[in-house]
């Protein structure tokens, strides 16, 4: 049987992480439940050998099924892809079997062009819109597409899609994902989906917006709706981290209708996986759309808390709950620093990776890498970070932004990996704290001058509780039994 190259989204497509990539898998998930979610197909991972095999050139016969799937969203939608009043735009995101938050290349608003911008600024009578949604459009495929993101797109949709699908593939093997996957031992893997889904514009009016949502607080793993919104705004834009976002409190008080639909639907996707999902939403005029759902990346403190809250539930047993957490995690989980709130402080802003480490700030991502390889403690300080800055990321102890919210790139990826991270901390901050050394607390957001470390309260009911799941059969050298066993030390000694 012939793998299929192109598959539509609408709920019935085989449910196959590994043929789909995870987000046309989670579109078509979403949608066999019935959650609102726009049409989309996906052009599936085994293309993405065939188009470097081609010569970094997608086949002819793919791009027919391409058009054939583009005629499918134009019937689906009303709208006609290339033609006004108001064409079919379309999204083209990139999608491994495994999750890599932010590592690969994304294009919003394809399909218009200068008259078609302008048909439709006529149709809708909103014109700041129209000019709004064409500039977005021409500096991600500027960037994302032709490598500048002043360099004007193709006058013709179709060899924008094409080429933009082109661009998708080609990130698989950039140097941010080949560092995120060396980093997680993910290997070369089977190359990465495109997903290319009909749009919804969260910025179309102040009735709009765009968020991110965690059914729990993946920093602590508390049991409660966790995130971020923007309004006007489109998705980039809260991951980016180069707005600071409102809360989802403050997306209550907004819109309490929509929070509470929104609410139901974290409940829903949080039951279908047996997990803490991390889920992108847009609304548009008043409209909720979802757009992602995944397992959320989450601190090992939370991974513990999230594990056992689960068991407690009845969703996952006690051997699955272990098998949750990593020995990468059980490593940061013997850790117990933080730092003294009575040292100097020198920024303040929000928490978003738990833990404190000390280093040596550095604020270019290349000079942070020479000097980490050097056996020097890094704290990188950026304006906000991006996937060009990964490889510094894995490289340094903590992660300082001055703009961004928790569910920013730099949040996402640092709780991931264990690293202590802090948000928002303010304009300036990269030029005021360059070469000091200063200790990053995570969990507390704050910054301070100098080595400020010192002991935390190890207490935990939720890690005793894990602990005490561990079978009898699991080997010494196992890192949780390791841990085990230090902390039945400690409570020995105290």
């Amino acid at each position: 049987m012939n793998t299929p190259a192109v598959l539509a989204l609408d709920g019935t497509a085989p449910a196959d992480r590994e043929l789909l990539g995870g987000k046309a898998y989670s579109v078509n998930r979403m949608r066999s439940l019935g959650l609102p979610v726009p049409p989309a197909f996906a052009i599936t991972t085994p293309v993405c050998a065939r188009f470097h095999d081609n010569g970094g050139q997608l086949p002819d016969e793919v791009w027919d099924e391409v058009v054939n799937q583009l005629h499918v969203l134009e019937q689906q939608t009303g709208k006609t892809f290339g033609a006004g009043p108001f064409p079919l735009l379309v999204s083209v995101r990139s999608g491994a079997a495994q999750s890599m938050p932010g590592m690969m290349d994304t294009v919003l608003n394809l399909g218009l062009t200068e008259q078609l911008t302008a048909d439709l600024a006529e149709a809708t009578g909103d014109h700041d819109w129209a000019r709004d949604t064409w500039a977005r459009f021409c500096a991600g495929y500027g960037e994302v597409v032709l490598g500048d993101a002043a360099s004007a797109p193709p006058v013709d949709p179709h060899d924008q899609l094409r080429e933009a699908i082109g661009a998708v593939f080609r990130s698989w093997t950039n140097e941010r994902v080949t560092a995120y996957r060396r980093h997680h031992g993910l290997g070369e893997g089977g190359g990465t989906a495109v997903t290319v889904q009909a749009m919804v514009f969260g910025n179309r009016d102040e009735q709009s917006g765009t968020g991110v949502i965690f059914s729990r607080d993946p920093a602590t793993g508390d049991p409660q709706l966790f995130g971020e919104w923007l309004s006007q705004a489109q998705g980039e834009d809260v991951v980016s981290g180069e707005r600071t976002p409102q809360t989802i409190d403050q997306f209550q008080v907004h819109s309490p209708q929509l929070h509470q639909e929104l609410s139901a639907i974290s409940a829903t996707l949080e039951a279908e996986h047996r997990d803490l999902v991390d889920i992108e939403f847009t609304v548009e005029s008043g409209t909720l759309y979802m757009l992602q759902c995944r397992s959320g990346k989450r601190s090992a403190r939370a991974a513990v808390r999230i594990a056992v809250d689960l068991v407690r539930e009845g969703l996952i047993s006690r051997e699955e709950a272990v098998s949750r957490i990593s020995a990468e995690q059980a490593e940061t989980l013997a850790q117990h620093n933080s730092a003294d709130a009575g040292a100097e402080l020198l920024a303040s802003g929000t928490g978003a990776g738990p833990g404190a480490a000390v280093g040596v700030v550095y604020t270019d991502t290349d000079a942070a890498c020479i000097a980490a390889a050097e056996g020097e403690r890094v704290v990188l300080v950026r304006p906000s970070t991006s996937p060009a800055d990964v490889p510094a990321m894995f490289d340094s102890v903590a992660v300082v932004t001055e703009v961004g919210g928790t569910t920013s790139h730099a949040a996402l990826v640092c709780r991931e990996i264990g690293v202590p991270c802090v948000v928002g901390c303010g304009i300036g901050l990269s030029q005021t704290l360059a070469g000091q050394t200063v200790t990053v607390d995570g969990s507390t957001g704050k910054v301070y001058a100098g080595d400020a470390l010192n002991s935390g309260d190890t207490s935990d009911e939720y890690l005793d509780e894990l602990l005490s799941f561990l079978p009898d059969t699991m080997p010494d050298g196992h890192p949780l039994k390791a841990l085990q066993a230090a902390r039945s030390l400690e409570g020995a000694t105290r």
